[in-house]
């Protein structure tokens, strides 16, 4: 009976402690097991620690929902989780919402998205390795399985001991110059695996190689590589430029259209005609008049063409009529422009025939003769127009055969102009197509249906405003132009005053040159953007720097609005802040501004670069 006593007691002190401590929070919590999303471990606040300390191993993404780049690898990280589930020793993928979960995430110091870490035995490390699909698994197995043994890389390594072999036989491979550090080669890496990946299993296989650089010297300087990474196209062991993109599929896409010769031949002479006088084609069309494959003009044409087979549109011909036909003694490469876009002062073709010359000599041929007397300028082909100075003459121009006429009226006016003044390039071009550069001269109101505009070496613009369009209007603006009687169209805010000394000087697009380019005057010139952060950030150093030099009157402590204002293109920002400092005697080429932009920083560029500041250390 006692101990039956006894027992009953111990059962409830036991049964009192229990609730104490559920009251208390002291009982222990078990964590609620981790949810899947897709094959991927849901983390939480909750459940994160127990999750980590389980497991060996996990590959953990901190993301945010709205997160572009998070949803872009959400597919290629959903697919890994679960080909890693199935594998011998499985590997768990986690994620973790940082827009909920922010206790976890703070933590961890995740400062962007998505942000994956790699965590063995609780201990986290940065992930380093490749964002999609393959790259991941691979990554993970790798650091998991000691008995991985990773599939066999379809990029080729290159070294000093197997580059001319390998590249000397293959018709066309691509090759990457690249450095183990360098985030852009490590970003192209998995695009090239995949690209390779897919172009061996073509019934023509092409190949992708990698050189490390860093290790072969011989073979970067041989290649004249200068920055990571560097494409090449390879020809049988012979380099040229890679222009195509860094993103799979594109690579392979262009790649495939690489292969073969950049010319197509056209066997008969009707095939030959119709090729040069195609009725819609606004571009010249370029052909090699040869007896054979082994002619030396071929074989030239063909080489000159590899690195810009992009570039024209090639032909050429064996049909023994041809040569007859342009009127050749021996064989030629012709550059032939439209019937439409060439005039009466025009030769009807030009013609290349130096056997003994260079595949640059052949690119040379092309690109002087590429633009006519009086081009066709359109936002496709405008990158050619590098000529200056040039004149565009806007209006509704269309030379499908029902507008054909009309058009060649006014482009007729254009030609006779055109040949007085050799040194200018001119072109026409359509209206509508060119809206911004008709605002940019001030013309989309001028009520006329042509205008005009001429571009300077120095990237200004100038505007024929008030005057009826005709060939003796266009004359007298083109020699008043070159005369410099005609006021340049800048965009500008209205001139800012003279500034106190000690005060940041403000100038605007009209004063640029009366205060920045004054022969007299030494000048920093910082090119900001009302709403840029980091303007803002240096805006009291610049101040600062106006208060320090108050008593230099040779040097002057400026600023420009970028947004609303513009100077010469030797003064070019892409970015802002953008700061340069112009000396006499050198107001075309400034210098910029490359490295830190606090206080010391901007003190030491105008101390090292002022000649004002150095010859009066002289003097003392």
């Amino acid at each position: 009976m006692a101990n039956s006593k006894t027992w009953i007691k111990i059962s409830f002190l036991s049964c009192l402690v229990f609730v104490a401590l559920a009251e208390t929070g002291e009982a222990d919590k078990v964590p609620e097991a981790p949810k899947e999303d897709d094959g991927v471990l849901v983390l939480t606040d909750d459940n994160f620690k127990g999750v980590i300390e389980k497991e060996k191993f996990v590959l953990v993404e901190f993301y945010a929902p709205w997160c572009g780049h998070c949803k872009a690898l959400a597919p290629a990280y959903a697919e890994a989780a679960k080909q890693l589930k199935k594998s011998e020793n499985p590997v768990p993928l986690a994620k973790v919402d940082c827009t909920v979960e922010k206790d976890v995430c703070n933590t961890h110091q995740v400062q962007g998205y998505p942000t994956l870490k790699w965590f063995k035995d609780g201990e986290a490390s940065d992930y380093d390795g490749p964002r999609d699909h393959d790259g991941i698994v691979s990554y993970v197995l790798e650091r998991s399985d000691p008995n991985y043994k990773p599939p066999p890389e379809a990029v080729l390594t290159l070294t000093k001991d197997n580059f001319d072999e390998i590249t000397q036989k293959e018709e066309l491979m691509l090759v990457e110059f690249y450095a183990p550090w360098c985030g852009h080669c490590k970003k192209i890496g998995p695009e090239l695996e995949k690209a390779a990946k897919v172009l061996q299993k073509r019934e023509k296989p092409i190949a992708i190689g990698k050189v490390d650089a860093t290790v072969e010297t011989d073979l970067a300087t041989k290649f004249e590589v200068t920055g990571y990474p560097t494409m090449l196209i390879m020809r049988n062991g012979k380099k040229y430029e890679y222009k195509g993109p860094r993103n799979e599929p594109e690579i392979s896409e262009y790649l495939i259209n690489q292969e073969g010769e950049a010319t197509k031949l056209k066997a008969t002479m009707k095939e030959v005609k119709n090729f040069i006088k195609e009725p819609n084609n606004n571009d010249p069309v370029i052909l090699a008049v040869a007896d054979n494959t082994e002619d030396p003009i071929y074989k030239l044409f063909v080489e000159a063409n590899n690195d810009v087979r992009d570039d024209y549109s090639f032909g050429h011909t064996f049909a023994k009529e041809a040569k007859k036909y342009f009127g050749l003694k021996k064989s030629a490469i012709l550059l032939i422009q439209p019937d439409h876009l060439r005039s009466k002062h025009e030769a009807k073709q030009h013609v290349y025939q130096d056997e003994s010359g260079s595949p640059s000599e052949v690119q040379k041929f092309y690109k002087k003769n590429y633009i006519p007397l009086v081009g066709f300028f359109r936002t496709d082909n405008e990158k050619r127009f590098e000529k200056k100075p040039m004149v565009l003459v806007f209006y509704d121009v269309n030379f499908s055969p029902t507008y054909r006429s009309i058009t060649q009226f006014w482009r007729s006016k254009v030609v006779e102009v055109a040949k007085e003044f050799p040194d200018i390039q001119f072109a026409v071009a359509n209206e509508e197509d060119s809206e911004g550069r008709l605002k940019d001269l001030g013309l989309t109101e001028s009520g006329e249906d042509v205008n005009v505009g001429a571009y300077d070496a120095a990237g200004r613009r100038y505007a024929l405003v008030d005057e009826e369009f005709s060939e003796d209007t266009l004359t007298e603006f083109v020699e008043e132009f070159l005369k410099g009687n005609v006021k340049p169209v800048i965009k500008s805010q209205r001139a800012a005053p003279k500034a106190k000394p000690g005060k940041v000087q403000v100038v605007t697009g009209n004063t640029f040159d009366q205060i920045v380019m004054d022969e007299s005057k030494e000048v920093f010139i910082e090119f900001y953007a009302p709403w840029c952060g980091h303007c803002k950030a240096i805006e009291g150093y610049i101040n600062k720097l106006a208060a320090k030099y108050k008593g230099e009157k040779d040097i002057i402590i400026a600023k420009m609005d970028g947004t609303l204002n513009e100077g010469p293109s030797q003064y070019a920002f892409e970015g802002f802040p953008t700061i340069y400092y112009s000396l006499p005697g050198k107001k075309n080429d400034p210098i910029k501004l490359d490295g830190k932009r606090d206080m010391d920083a901007l003190v030491e560029f105008i101390e090292t670069n002022s000649k004002v500041l150095k010859n009066k250390k002289t003097e003392l």
